[in-house]
């Protein structure tokens, strides 16, 4: 993806299963899980920019010490600012005091982060601050260890209005009104009532205040409390959270569209936004690493019971498209293979435009993301020019000659490494003008790949979303190389609607896609269609979400796939530049046949997977008409 587009964010859960004696005894380490941790941390470190943060429990911990420890980083090095204090405490006792390190009792009490239980984050801010505040795990500590939670999550909720104006109407004042406040707040009622509940089943039966406490940290229902609080949300979430005796979850969203996978064994449970961060870790076969149901919480209870339960009833599966075509890291095998259909889907469509001439056709790829993709490209063109050369060399088997045999054989696609990200180039001038010309050297070309006003010049990228930085900068540098066509393809539809998520695409007006249609309406004068869908949009704006219809549709509905392309293309194509240009996507079609397994494609459908969706949509839309430059949800 060209344009910075903020996202998800990513999860680690490890619980250890054996006594940390084992660990020491087996590997040597008593802080065998504190580098599990970092290193799933490491390799999910594309799914956080703006923070991370660590947290962990210590089990049997004596009273007066601290059992829950938290470090937290919003710096430019956020994972490495997490553990550098920690391990830099451990350093100085191997240096200084190795005999300690096989004395697990004196880590527990003198060094934070010696624990059997961890919570990893990584953020990505999609909205708001970025300051330490934000910054995951979250604490409400308790002097009952049962009462103290510790959370951490990827999600995004569309109501949590709706949940904050609840906790108001339980006589609470919340001091904050984001999503994750209110999830905490919300989960910290119904642990605080499972307890109260608890402790009056057992003080009827006459046990002391100490042995109630023990009672309510073996019994208490992790699955009851995930199912009052999580009753109404309403949008994409993995939600991963401890209790401070140390019970732990994972909950996922009905719908699937936040990734969890998980592993165990019977050394330990890990959970992970990634498979291959698990498989990296621990050196394992992706097949052994499953998938947290939809709707299910994978619970670890403090005895090291674990279990999948369900939480809320499984609604069809929107697993996010986007984690596949972009978001998550290309390592996972079937994310691999899904990423090169998505490029070998493009090929027909990038055949029509240069008219079926490799001959004079140069391809390559921006950004580096885009290169798995390419690479089916490259296949698909392969296997094209392989099938051409073939029928010519039957055709023409009476009349070969050495001449005739290298025609035939140079009939075949040509890869170059058009553009270089220079990521050292920082654009500090805010003047707009200026600014757009320094935006425009953050690429090197490689002069002399292709043959001036001769060679047509195909380029590869993950998805268009606004079209800017391709105006800014991309289509200006790849016109010094002065091609006879530019075609700039995507290997994701296009996005016509906001994403409420997770994603950092919530301003309708933003999408090149909806400033194309728009743009259509308004040449051949149907810009009644435009006001018709706003006065729609306002009489439903105070609908509860559940009513809410998306008629944002009818502004893409007179027009066909291509011509919404076409008019992207005179969009972003600056005016002082005179080279051709066309502007391809994928179809959703061929998106699903790529990612059969992962249905979530609202943003190019509109089809939302949860009421607030139609909401967040309706809002945007009626935002852009009034032109407020605002969050939707």
């Amino acid at each position: 993806m060209s344009e910075a587009i903020k996202h998800e964010c990513g999860i680690v859960l490890l619980r250890l299963l054996q006594p940390l004696d084992y660990y020491v005894e087996k590997y040597g380490s008593p802080f065998w899980g504190l580098n599990k941790l970092y290193l799933l941390m490491q390799k999910q470190h594309n799914r956080g920019q703006d923070g991370a943060g660590i947290a962990a429990i210590k089990f049997n911990q004596k009273e007066g010490l601290h059992y829950i420890n938290r470090q937290r980083s919003n710096s430019s090095t956020p994972i490495r600012d997490c553990f550098t204090p920690v391990y830099d405490q451990l350093q100085q006792i191997a240096d200084n005091r190795p005999y300690l390190l096989k004395d697990i009792p004196w880590l527990k009490e003198n060094l934070p982060f010696v624990s059997e239980l961890f919570l990893g984050h990584l953020r990505y801010g999609t909205y708001g601050k970025n300051d330490i505040s934000t910054v995951h795990p979250f604490i409400i500590n308790n002097t009952w260890m049962s009462r103290s939670i510790v959370v951490a999550g990827n999600f995004n909720l569309t109501n949590s209005d709706e949940l904050f104006a609840d906790l108001v109407a339980l006589g609470q004042h919340p001091i904050e009104t984001g999503d994750t406040i209110t999830l905490l707040e919300t989960i910290a009622n119904h642990v605080n009532k499972a307890n109260d509940d608890l402790y009056k089943y057992y003080k009827a039966q006459g046990l002391n205040k100490f042995d109630i406490s023990r009672q309510i940290q073996k019994h208490i229902d992790i699955q009851k409390i995930l199912q009052g609080a999580s009753q109404k949300w309403d949008g994409g979430y993995v939600f991963a959270g401890m209790l401070g005796h140390g019970d732990a979850f994972v909950l996922r969203d009905p719908s699937g569209i936040r990734p969890a996978f998980y592993y165990q064994n019977e050394e330990m449970v890990v959970v992970a936004s990634e498979r291959p961060a698990i498989q990296t870790a621990f050196d394992l076969e992706a097949q052994s690493i499953k998938e947290i149901p939809q709707g299910n919480a994978l619970i670890i209870k403090r005895d090291g019971e674990i279990s999948l339960k369900t939480c809320n009833p499984p609604l069809t599966n929107k697993s996010c498209s986007f984690e596949r075509i972009y978001f998550s890291r290309g390592t996972d095998q079937d994310i691999y293979k899904e990423r090169k259909a998505l490029g070998a889907y493009l090929m027909p469509y990038i055949l029509q435009s240069i008219n079926n001439d490799l001959k004079h056709t140069i391809f390559s790829y921006i950004p580096n993301t885009a290169l798995v993709a390419f690479n089916g490209l490259i296949d698909a063109l392969r296997q094209h020019g392989n099938a051409i050369k073939k029928k010519r060399l039957l055709e023409e088997k009476e009349n070969l000659t050495p001449d005739l045999i290298e025609d035939i054989l140079s009939y075949m696609p040509r890869f170059e490494q058009i553009a270089v990200k220079d990521a050292k180039l920082r654009t500090f001038i805010t003047q707009d003008n200026q600014r757009d010309e320094m935006v425009t050297h953050i690429y090197d070309i490689t002069y002399g790949t292709i043959e001036k006003d001769m060679d047509n010049l195909v380029v590869l990228d993950d998805s268009i979303v606004r079209g800017t930085t391709l105006k800014q900068s991309i289509i200006r540098m790849l016109h010094r190389l002065h091609p006879r066509k530019l075609i700039i393809a995507s290997s994701a539809p296009q996005i016509r609607y906001p994403d409420c998520y997770g994603i950092d695409m919530s301003r309708l007006g933003d999408f090149v896609a909806f400033q194309a249609a728009i743009a259509l309406l308004k040449e051949t004068h149907q810009e009644q269609i435009i006001d018709e869908v706003y006065r729609k949009a306002k009489e439903q704006e105070n609908y509860p979400k559940e009513k809410i219809a998306n008629y944002v549709k009818d502004i893409y509905a007179l027009f066909t796939y291509e011509q919404i392309s076409r008019k992207i293309a005179e969009l972003i194509l600056p005016e002082d530049i005179d080279t051709p240009l066309d502007i391809i996507y994928n179809s959703v079609d061929d998106l699903h046949k790529a990612c059969p397994q992962h249905q979530g494609d609202w943003y190019f459908t509109g089809n939302y997977p949860t009421p607030g969706g139609f909401k967040v949509l309706n809002r945007s839309f009626i935002n852009y008409i009034e032109n407020r430059q605002e969050r939707a949800w």
